[in-house]
């Protein structure tokens, strides 16, 4: 079957979006990943699908496939082209965009060349652990595992090695993480690098990381938000929340939000073998 697509890049993390409300698109692993390819398919850090929502509160369902072809429940970058990708078909030009995501309902809204996203609550924050021989890290789930890492030479920091070595630590089985090296300019200003599960190599730039890295930040500093942090892709994203006591030994973050680039690329359409 010949099915159109939008290429779409976040601050230099990139997707193939299809809109799948009538259900035709229904690739495997190995597709996905044939799709993804840089060489051989249209490349892509990810693919994003556009289906029907499966409550009444929401717009449109996203669901988002890594380069390696295996579903996860939420992409930060992913999520503001998705936004701005259904304002597109829906004729939109302002104003927010609830959608589902397999974190839960997430609410995009548009701000000119820029779009802001309302993320799900974190969980699973686990501050000042030191798994097997590296330094000390931390670790919150923003929609899908992060681990941080706060460094000195943010430059010569062996991302991929130590990136990949950390993802399949058994610390962090069976998912394993996304591993996020962060270096603070200033007190409202990180720089990151970031190594993507599912990409399974270096990206760009990595929203859900981007928030990790800044919640982690204002716990380890009590810096206040909103925080800029800057990308392996040069864009300088911003993230902000409200900040509340904690329960239960977890900080209660509400209203976390994600701004930055969404753009279109260029437009295609593509054979594509399904079942």
């Amino acid at each position: 079957m010949r099915f159109n697509f939008s290429k779409m890049n976040g601050a230099g993390n990139d997707f193939i979006m299809f809109d799948n409300r009538e259900g035709y698109f229904a690739l495997n692993h190995s597709e996905i990943a044939h799709l993804c390819d840089r060489h051989r398919g249209v490349g892509a850090d990810g693919v994003l699908l556009l289906e029907l929502p499966l409550c009444s509160e929401t717009m449109a369902r996203m669901r988002y496939y890594n380069a390696d072809g295996h579903e996860v429940e939420m992409c930060g970058n992913g999520a503001r082209c998705f936004t701005r990708y259904v304002a597109n078909l829906f004729h939109q030009t302002s104003g927010k965009i609830p959608f589902e995501t397999g974190a839960g309902i997430v609410v995009g809204e548009l701000l000119g060349d820029q779009v802001k996203i309302y993320m799900s609550t974190p969980h699973s924050l686990q501050l000042h652990q030191a798994p097997g021989e590296y330094q000390e890290v931390h670790s919150i789930n923003t929609g899908v595992p992060h681990v941080v890492f706060f460094v000195e030479d943010l430059e010569h920091t062996p991302v991929v090695e130590t990136g990949r070595a950390v993802r399949h630590h058994s610390h962090f089985a069976p998912s394993g993480t996304n591993v996020n090296f962060v270096k603070i300019l200033e007190p409202n200003l990180l720089a990151i690098r970031t190594y993507e599960r599912g990409v399974e190599d270096e990206t760009l730039a990595c929203g859900t990381g981007v928030v990790a890295a800044a919640l982690v930040h204002h716990l380890l500093s009590n810096i206040d938000p909103p925080m800029k942090v800057l990308v392996r892709g040069g864009e300088t994203l911003e993230v902000d929340f409200i900040s509340k006591p904690f329960i239960n030994n977890f900080p209660q973050f509400k209203e976390v939000s994600l701004t930055g680039p969404a753009n279109f690329v260029f437009e295609g359409s593509i054979v594509l073998n399904t079942p």
